[in-house]
């Protein structure tokens, strides 16, 4: 009969060095400490797929409610990302309609396709510019606002508060200064919502925003703005990320890149491997509600493991040379939208804007499109991460 162990415990990974360079960490862990106590974020960390998935899959004994999450105080709410059974199923149901496949497809993809050539013709052809700012933060703010609601709102002040959110949302060593920036967003993002209602009560557009005003069972206006939050949060990172991640694994690839434009029919396949190799969102609590046991150590009720997807992604058990970014992997069931009662609400939006029209839309427009320095590309973030440069010659 196996032991059960008591999980070990780390006092020497920090969050600096998981917000700069996690990968080659979480490759050791996985293969010397798949469940590992990190005393820097004060919770229990599991980097194998098998038992992220578990977690996720198992609300039952894993809740979503860790009770010291930075994330209620950065959005001045107990969100749906941390609500479980029906009191979570009640506030998503009441949005999911404006980010469901057919909406995506029916409502808003003729108004992706404008955005995108609106963003792309402002584009300087032969000319470098910092992709970042140029095209993917404008163009994922300009999707989501339209999305929710608040199409009033301008790219820069949607761009603004959703690092704010997140920044405070992630916010694990309990900085002042993440805090303070997410509390001056709060303040603007509740009077934007409160001047969009207005329009919204009448409108036959499916937005965020009028669904749950018109919704069959109605729920509570906090619960409507903090709903509009999370998806301006997590709903610009995620696709911006995810795009400079695609760009980036194509322009430092040419045989790759070279496949998906001549094919024509990989922009999705290129856009799961972006996602599974480095994850928009890279982690996630879960608090324990009863003694369990994970890899045969002891997981104490009232204690809250970390799922590391990021980790997990790169599973060796499931995938050949995971550390590599490649568009032809056989298999790919990734963890970067999540498993689940929580599976990312905004996948199918996020697919639409990125493998369905930006990304071939721009390589149409600059096929010859180039980094000019692939070193000097900066990824960081420990719950949230992607590239914060992306200097393209476009041609």
């Amino acid at each position: 009969m196996t032991s059960i162990k008591t999980v070990p415990v780390d006092n020497d990974i920090t969050i600096s060095q998981l917000t700069t360079d996690p990968y080659a960490i979480y490759k050791k862990l996985r293969a010397q400490s798949p469940v590992l106590k990190v005393a820097a974020v004060q919770r229990t960390f599991l980097t194998k797929a098998a038992d992220t998935r578990y977690v996720k899959m198992h609300p039952e004994i894993f809740s979503s409610d860790d009770p010291n999450t930075p994330m209620e105080r950065a959005f001045e709410a107990k969100t749906l990302m941390r609500r479980d059974g029906d009191d979570h199923s009640r506030l998503r149901t009441a949005m999911m309609p404006a980010m469901s496949p057919n909406t995506v497809k029916q409502s808003w993809s003729d108004r992706i396709n404008q955005i995108a050539d609106e963003y792309i013709d402002r584009l300087p052809a032969g000319e470098v510019v910092e992709f970042f700012e140029a095209f993917a933060g404008p163009f994922a703010a300009r999707c989501v606002a339209e999305v929710l609601g608040i199409p009033k709102s301008s790219d820069d002040d949607i761009q603004r508060w959703s690092q704010a959110l997140i920044d405070g949302a992630g916010n694990f060593g309990g900085f002042k200064e993440p805090f303070e920036k997410a509390a001056r967003a709060n303040r603007e993002i509740n009077a934007c919502i409160k001047d969009a209602v207005e329009d919204c009560k009448d409108t036959d557009l499916k937005n965020a925003l009028a669904v749950q005003l018109h919704a069959e069972q109605p729920i509570e206006m906090e619960h409507i703005v903090s709903n509009i939050k999370i998806a301006i949060g997590g709903g610009i990172n995620e696709p911006r990320d995810a795009l400079m991640t695609v760009l980036f694994g194509l322009l430092t690839n040419p045989d790759q890149k070279k496949a998906v434009l001549d094919k024509g029919d990989l922009w999705a396949a290129a856009l799961e491997e972006a996602v599974r190799w480095v994850a928009p969102i890279q982690v996630s609590s879960r608090l324990v509600k009863e003694d369990t046991s994970i890899r045969n150590f002891h997981i104490p009720a009232g204690d809250v493991v970390m799922t590391i997807q990021a980790s997990a992604n790169h599973d060796e058990e499931l995938y050949e040379h995971s550390h590599l970014f490649d568009v032809f992997r056989k298999t790919n069931r990734h963890q970067a939208f999540g498993s689940g009662p929580h599976f990312c609400m905004g996948t199918h939006l996020s697919r639409r804007m990125l493998a369905d029209v930006a990304l071939p839309k721009l390589f149409d427009r600059f096929p010859n499109m180039r980094l000019t320095d692939p070193s000097s590309v900066v990824w960081s973030g420990f719950g949230f991460r992607g590239p914060l440069n992306l200097p393209i010659h476009l041609s």
